[in-house]
This record gives C-alpha cells, structure tokens and sequence, in this order.
C-alpha cells in the first residue's frame, strides 16, 4: 500500500488540498534497498523543508517499494497512472526498471525525473522529451575514472561489472577515456556476491590496477573479498561512487580506505545548497546523507522550481517541460545545467576514503571533468 507522505496536508486548517500528486517507485526492500531509502529520505527532506510544497505548490507524495523487480514496478506503475492519476513519477534506481517503466510512463504524457539510473538507451535513441535525468547518464562516473586511471600512467587494468544494462554502461564509460591494455574484461552476474573464481583469475591476469562497477550488496562482498585475498596495497582499486557512498562505507570497513572514486556530489562541495542539505539530513535522520539522498533532494529541488515557475500548472505540459529544461534551481552539486537529452552536463569530482573520527567518509582531493556532458546526446531526436 503506498505510504502517504504528505498526509499532514489533509484535514489541517489553513493548508491547501495538493495539487500536484507525485508517485515515487524504488526500491525499499531486499538487496539494494539503502540506494531507494536514500533516494526517498532526500527527496521528502526537500519536500519537509517547504512545509509540505515544492516551489510554493502543495505536493501529495506515494511512495511504493518495487523490491528491485520490473514486474512489480510495472505494476505500481500502471496504478499510479491509472488510478491515482499521478502527475510526475520518480524514484528509479535500476536501470533494467526504468527501461521497462519510463517508456511507459512518459508515453501517457506523465513526466518521469529520474533521481537515478541513466541506461545509455533512455539518453539516446529512446530518449523522450518528458523524461529527464536529474543524476547522470550510467557512463559518466565511470569515464572519470577510466580518465583518471590513464592520466595516473596506469597501463594494464582489470575492469568488471555485473550484466546488466548499467553494468555494459560502466566499462564501456570506463574504457572510452581509457587508452591503456586490459588485463581482463569481465561480467558477473547481477546479485552475485562471492567473487573467488573472479579474484583468482584477476591475480592470475597480473594488472597494475583494477576498476570495478559492483552496486549495492555486490561492492561490499567484492572488496571484502579482495582485502582477504590479499590484494589491498598491492594492486590498486578504483571505482565509481556507488561503492564507496555512505550507504556502503559502514558496511566494508577498513578495506576501503584509501580507496580512490569519482562521483558528480561529495558532502564537502561547497555551496550554500549543498551546506544546507547536508546539515538538514544529519537533522532529520542522524546520519551522514549520501550520494543518493543528494539526487533525491536535486530532483525534488528541480520540480520545485519548475512548479514555481508555471504557478503549479503542471497540465500546461509544454510550460512545465521548458521549466525544467531551465533548471533554475541551485544543485547542491554546484555546477548544473540539462543537455539537449534531458540529462545533466555537470562536473565529476574525484574522491578518497578517509577516516573523519569514528566514521568512514569521503573527502574531495580532485576533479576529473569540469561541464562533462555524456556520450549518447547526438543520438537523441528531440
């Protein structure tokens, strides 16, 4: 049942009945479920902060766990639209999800932000002018740092990833800014979480480094692994955010620190948005926010301000698609702006594990791409 999230709205004197209704669907349970509860937290935060509005128009919130399964996405999905007559849909983590919702979604004329995945197929020939992508195409992350493992004089690598859309999309990111030879070239199943036949056939390869796409459960086991195999100091590890956010970090351990990522967001970037997020979520939830909880927050911040701009009108569809393309509003990332696709050209920073007393966290030491665009926009017929 979806969980109403702004139900304070109803029945309080002096408040407006919503006028936008907003379904989100992520993930919440099982495998993957700290990605979804992140994403939900920042975005209802952002939602809390202006008092139950977004740009001044009051926003009646579903939420509803998809347990990372298409078919029950799909399902939630078809009830939003049918039955709850949602305006915008939100809240996609995976990417083989939202190729099998999105397409769906914006074809009714309901607009879709994702605060999440980004499968090159949705940025370019399937790309539609109601869908945007607040987060990133799946590739970027992984172009920093296959840029950033060639600009360090790495020249053999190991790269690997689960099969699945996002994973294809990491090491083929990963290897178009990489001009080094490869070591090995390796896709796992999606879910896995013992890697000995992979690790022992990465020794056996002897690469000068190793860059890994392992969301979720998937990276903690992995690099578990390879600091028990050994290999921590020895050859080096570099990956994108989504293993070494503070969803992950509590859970690994030790075996991350000093481990080099790359992500568009860090809790350190310094902006007044981003001061005030970061201060607001420690506030509301008593924990560090995460890479996650940034991209919820930035796609409730984006409606926002498309809300403000059309007066709340969000049937006038042409006014509140042209908003959002406008993105007038401060990221808490700093530099953002939409490309011709509806996803973000914006800045990849590179980040290190540190220790900042108890906790495990990440300090901004780089950046790997200033105004970064992704590769697919040429493709994309808007």
């Amino acid at each position: 049942m979806a969980l109403l999230v702004a139900a304070f709205l109803i029945g309080m004197p002096g408040l407006l009945t919503a006028q936008v209704k907003i379904g989100m669907i992520t993930t919440l349970s099982g495998g993957g479920s700290a990605l979804g509860v992140d994403v939900r937290d920042g975005f209802k935060l952002a939602l809390d902060q202006g008092s139950g509005k977004l740009g001044g128009t009051a926003v009646e919130l579903l939420v509803e766990d998809d347990a990372r399964k298409s078919g029950k996405a799909l399902q939630v999905a078809n009830r939003f639209m049918k039955r709850d007559k949602v305006d915008v849909m939100t809240g996609i983590i995976w990417s083989n999800l939202a190729i099998a919702v999105v397409p769906k979604v914006v074809g009714t004329g309901i607009f879709y932000i994702s605060p999440n995945a980004g499968p090159s197929k949705l940025a370019g020939a399937d790309c539609h002018e109601n869908y945007f992508n607040v987060a990133w195409q799946n590739d970027n992350l992984h172009e920093a740092m296959g840029q950033y493992v060639a600009q360090k004089g790495f020249k053999n690598a190991y790269i690997m990833a689960p099969n699945y859309p996002a994973g294809k999309d990491a090491l083929r990111g990963f290897k178009r800014f990489y001009k080094g030879k490869l070591a090995g070239e390796v896709y796992t199943t999606l879910g896995q979480t013992d890697y000995a036949a992979e690790i022992a056939a990465l020794r056996a390869a002897n690469p000068d480094a190793v860059f890994f796409f392992l969301p979720g459960g998937m990276g903690i086991s992995f690099i578990k692994q390879y600091h028990q195999a050994g290999l921590t100091g020895k050859v080096p590890l570099f990956g994108p955010a989504f293993s070494f956010d503070q969803t992950i970090l509590g859970a690994v351990g030790d075996a991350a620190l000093g481990v080099i990522n790359s992500s568009q967001w860090n809790k350190d970037i310094d902006n007044s948005a981003n001061k005030a997020f970061v201060a607001g979520f420690r506030k509301a939830y008593n924990r560090l926010p995460s890479l996650y909880a940034s991209q919820g927050y930035d796609a409730a911040r984006l409606i926002g301000a498309a809300l403000k701009s059309t007066g709340g009108k969000v049937d006038d569809k042409d006014a509140f698609r042209a908003a959002l393309r406008k993105a007038d509003f401060e990221s808490v990332r700093g530099n953002f702006r939409f490309g011709s696709n509806h996803h973000p050209v914006q800045d990849i920073h590179v980040r290190e594990v540190v220790r900042e007393g108890k906790v495990l966290t990440n300090k901004t030491v780089g950046k790997a791409f200033s105004d970064h665009a992704d590769a697919y926009a040429g493709q994309c017929k808007m």
